[in-house]
């Protein structure tokens, strides 16, 4: 990998080198890169772009990295990645895209992943987006994810995009079994005429089940943003919903949390705030000897943490 390649792959793993474990490196629409381990195993698909990767059961302290990197102008990649995790497992998934683009024709990343996470299992997924390059061609990135949680299984979801991706359709569809549980932490920015819509829905099936999505986001300049969710209470279940912006200058947001309960013992919450940083706030740092814009941006970090 070139200085460019080497770069987004630290934006979007934090990684300067191969990781240690099984990873698998997708270049320009083309494997880069892969190794299994004794409990994880990536295979190719044959009738579609993409990858299965198989973690045994009750593997644990084990992590899997799967990186996107698209540098090629005008590439349209698009990926189908199926995660199939046993029984009684704890394990990390890094996942992500980053995008260079310094042409004049639209890159573009799609990526569906699946996860089938079995009973009792464990599983903290974390994905980053990242975008550059001063050409007029976009960057476009619309990754979905489907999970499927089985008995007692746990999801923890970190999504974050928080540079450099002019359009982006966010989807996150989940069902949940008896005492399944999904915990989303989703973390945005957008700038300039950026455009990004987050879906979200949950399917709380099972008793006992639970599901917590939060999101912060930030807007600005003239860019907008649309956040959606969709809480379904099948049983006896909690779940909450929350959507926290800051707006800024030209920008645009709008919070559609939606819930249905279908059971009398579904316990259901959702939470839209939407305002500009608190003068008090920014004072304040000012008087630490912060300028007016070096105050938004330590406010906008902490918010964004």
């Amino acid at each position: 990998m070139d200085s460019i390649e080497k770069k987004l792959l630290h934006e979007i793993a934090d990684l300067d080198r191969l990781p240690v474990g099984a990873y698998n490196i997708r270049l320009n629409g083309k494997p880069a890169a892969r190794n299994n381990s004794a409990n994880i195993t990536i295979v190719s698909k044959t009738d579609e772009p993409g990858i299965d990767i198989y973690i045994q059961p009750n593997t644990v302290n084990e992590s899997v990295h799967i990186p996107v990197i698209l540098s090629t102008n005008g590439l349209k990649d698009n990926v189908y990645n199926d995660f199939h995790i046993g029984e009684g497992c704890d394990v990390t998934i890094v996942a992500g895209c980053g995008i260079h683009n310094c042409g004049s024709v639209d890159s573009q990343h799609d990526g569906i992943h699946t996860f089938y996470i079995e009973k009792n299992s464990k599983v903290h997924y974390i994905e980053k987006h990242f975008g550059e390059g001063s050409g007029q061609g976009k960057r476009l990135m619309n990754p979905t994810t489907i999970v499927h949680l089985g008995e007692g299984a746990t999801m923890e979801m970190e999504t974050t995009q928080i540079a450099g991706i002019d359009d982006t359709l966010r989807v996150v569809e989940a069902d949940l079994a008896d005492g399944a549980s999904l915990n989303v932490n989703e973390r945005i920015m957008t700038t300039g005429v950026q455009h990004a819509e987050s879906k979200f829905k949950a399917d709380l099936k099972g008793k006992d089940s639970s599901c917590n999505i939060v999101s912060h986001a930030v807007a600005k300049e003239k860019s907008n943003q649309h956040f959606i969710s969709m809480l379904n209470g099948r049983n006896e279940c909690k779940g909450h919903t929350e959507c926290d912006s800051i707006i800024m200058d030209d920008a645009v947001v709008i919070a559609s949390p939606q819930l249905a309960a279908y059971s009398t013992d579904a316990a259901l919450i959702h939470e839209a705030a939407i305002g500009k940083i608190a003068g008090e706030q920014l004072i304040k740092l000012m008087t630490l000897g912060l300028t007016e814009k070096e105050a938004e941006e330590q406010v906008i970090s902490g918010f964004l943490r």
